[in-house]
């Protein structure tokens, strides 16, 4: 693998170069186009893209819109080495380089910040379906581990923003679908120089294609930025979910082919999903406060706190399950900025806490109604990560980055069921992580770099008490090293953009997911896994005449090549050492074309997803399949103060059958969600100016 890579990683740079040389001598410049202006704010750093020196994926709200509106999904399975699963609408797991081993439902292994604050609660989960499509301006995606300055997560980190527009400005919007998709979006900019607050209420719901499939989210967002004074701001953030959708459970080969419509069905005693009115119900309030202050040239200091409180009901085929949890927290960053004569740099520190609890019950599930009480637990835990950073750019164009954290992890049990009660504690041993990264402008167009970087996930409280309802103290924390290279450019003027990665990422104990006979799961170590990979981006955006038809031309695509083995890795006496890890496609292609003429615009994705083991035995996979999508559609001025736009679009247009959201390692080979055939969606937008521009 490494003597593969590295002559491709030599050759790719240079023909960058080559191309960069041959159109030096070209003095035309295209701002709109430079792929380096994207400024990222990922491990603070503040800089172009091309003088970072880490695996970044960055989706504007540009590429947010060129899909359906409704899901993060399509936009971020663009970027190479990221995956996004449906299961069921609203019910989305995220994985980044592989994680999704650990992820029945939900997102986990991945930490997630929602305008700088903790979106990850202190047991280790995010509820990204949490947050509407609407309310999100863009995303940053670190692709590896991030624990030198975010902590536990060996999978990744994804920063998710909102900014407020400029203008003030209202925005309503309605979108309808197949299966009946419906959306509707209500939001209002206002402010001042002083003062700017975005508000949002949006509404989606859907029948879903398969039975059991229904969803309904009710989104309420609102956002306000103070400039306090000429050295301080303050933002506010907060928002109301209120989400329900209905999950069908998995089928087996033989059900998936003859109807995959259908929800789990009745096997023996046990009921299906439709008798067990199987669902989710969640109710979240979050809310934050970020303060930035500016001591003075040199130092500046950014503090922010959050506290969310869920209301969780998850009737099962199995039993039903009530959460009530609690999250408090806050992170601190330190920052010391300075310009020596021939570098300059800023050193960065600080930490971040979370505190979280929650009584869990289980009931037994008498068709959708909560029955006797099975179980009576409560969890909490407490988290503190302490980080500090260095960031310096050096002579001769050189970037350097040292960092490194420590995280202190306490997790608490308590069964109230039996009397007295029973109660354990889980104290991890704190864990250092380092990271070193080191980035080379070769041109002010190209750059190289590498870093070297350890992280640790410890088990979620939803691993180690799930739902077979047993507490398992034993279960292990995730432990890593990476070792990453990359080559990162743009030529012909900024026409021509590339970014491609080489990694090698060895973990140790290993969580991957199990199950009972009953179909509950549970978690164990699995020894060694190796993953190495290979991801890259490329993209060509001519420069076109002023006055031709064609406005904007934009060809591009993205490669994941994925090199996933267990290493060291025996379950009940079975070997399964060598095999591909479950759940992971080796290769993930897409294309994209995006083109404008006039008023009138095409956007146009396909994807490729290769075959994926179903199994650690791997003896059963989903077939590889190839997906075909677009969006046509109409921007005008309907007057001076009133931006209108009409869209349509297709997805799945080959209405190609294949499942999406795979439940790995599933009993009796339940393993495949289906996913929609061919679908169309359309929707109108209009953005009237609050005044004139």
């Amino acid at each position: 693998m490494k003597k593969t890579l590295l002559p491709f990683m030599l050759l790719m740079l240079g023909g960058l170069l080559l191309v960069q040389t041959t159109a030096s001598s070209q003095n035309q410049t295209d701002s709109t186009k430079v792929l380096d202006a994207v400024t990222v704010q990922a491990y603070t750093y503040d800089r172009p893209l091309n003088e970072v020196p880490a695996a970044v994926g960055v989706v504007s709200t540009k590429d947010l819109e060129r899909f359906s509106n409704t899901s993060l999904l399509p936009a971020v399975n663009a970027i190479p080495g990221v995956r996004m699963e449906e299961r069921s609408p609203g019910s989305y797991r995220f994985s980044v380089r592989g994680s999704l081993l650990r992820s029945p439902f939900g997102v986990r292994n991945v930490k997630m910040y929602w305008n700088g604050l903790p979106l990850t609660d202190g047991g280790g989960n995010t509820y990204l379906n949490l947050v509407d499509f609407g309310a999100v301006s863009n995303a940053e995606v670190i692709k590896g581990p991030g624990a030198s300055l975010y902590g536990a997560g060996t999978g990744g980190v994804v920063l998710l923003t909102k900014k407020i527009p400029q203008e003030p400005q209202l925005q309503l919007s309605a979108l309808v679908g197949s299966y009946g998709l419906q959306r509707y979006q209500l939001s209002a900019n206002v402010g001042t120089e002083k003062v700017k607050a975005s508000i949002q209420y949006a509404h989606q719901k859907a029948d879903g294609y398969r039975e059991q499939t229904a969803m309904r989210r009710d989104a309420l967002n609102a956002d306000v930025d103070f400039v306090l004074n000429a050295k301080s701001t303050l933002a506010a953030t907060i928002f109301y979910t209120d989400l329900m959708y209905q999950t069908p459970g998995g089928l087996n080969k033989t059900q998936f082919e003859q109807d995959p419509r259908q929800a789990r069905p009745q096997a023996g005693q046990t009921p299906g999903a439709v008798a067990q009115h199987a669902a989710v119900f969640n109710k979240t309030i979050y809310a934050g406060l970020v303060h930035d202050y500016a001591w003075n040239e040199h130092w500046s200091s950014k503090a922010a706190v959050y506290g969310a409180t869920t209301d969780f009901e998850n009737p099962t085929i199995r039993n039903v399950e009530k959460r009530d949890e609690d999250n408090l927290g806050g992170r601190l960053t330190l920052q010391y900025a300075f310009d020596k004569e021939s570098w300059n740099g800023r050193i960065s520190f600080g930490s971040e806490y979370q505190y979280f609890t929650s009584p869990v019950k289980v009931f037994a599930n008498a068709a959708g109604v909560a029955g006797a009480i099975q179980s009576d637990d409560k969890l909490k835990s407490n988290q503190l990560l302490a980080f500090a950073q260095a960031d310096l750019e050096l002579p001769a164009a050189f970037f350097l980055t040292i960092g490194a954290s420590t995280n202190f992890l306490k997790y608490g049990y308590t069964s109230l069921i039996v009397t007295p009660a029973v109660e354990q504690t889980r104290k991890f041993d704190p864990v250092f992580s380092p990271r070193v990264a080191l980035l080379k402008k070769i041109t002010q167009a190209v750059s190289v770099y590498g870093s070297v970087s350890k992280g640790f996930s410890p088990p979620s409280l939803a691993e180690v008490r799930p739902s077979t309802n047993t507490y398992n103290n034993s279960l292990n924390a995730e432990r890593g090293t990476s070792y990453e290279v990359g080559i990162r450019g743009s030529a012909l003027n900024h026409q021509l953009a590339a970014d491609i990665t080489a990694y090698d990422f060895s973990l140790n104990e290993t969580i991957v997911i199990q199950r009972t006979a009953d179909g509950a799961d549970y978690f164990v170590n699995a020894g060694k896994t190796k993953q190495r990979g290979l991801e890259a981006t490329l993209s060509y955006t001519p420069t076109l005449s002023a006055s031709g038809a064609i406005t904007y031309l934009r060809f591009w695509g993205s490669f994941t090549y994925n090199h996933y083995r267990f290493d060291t890795y025996v379950q009940d006496g079975a070997d399964f050492s060598g095999n591909r890890l479950t759940g992971v496609a080796p290769n993930v292609g897409l294309l994209g074309l995006d083109v404008t003429v006039k008023k009138f615009y095409t956007n146009i994705t396909a994807n490729y997803v290769d075959e994926i083991p179903l199994n650690d035995a791997n003896t059963e996979y989903a077939a590889s399949y190839v997906l075909l999508g677009a969006r046509v559609g109409y921007r005008t001025l309907l007057s001076k103060n009133l931006p209108f736009e009409i869209f349509a679009g297709v997805d799945n247009a080959l209405d190609k059958t294949y499942s999406l959201g795979n439940d790995l390692n599933a009993v009796g080979g339940r393993y495949y969600n289906a996913a929609a055939p061919r679908q169309y969606y359309g929707g109108v937008t209009l953005k009237p100016f609050l005044k004139k521009k």
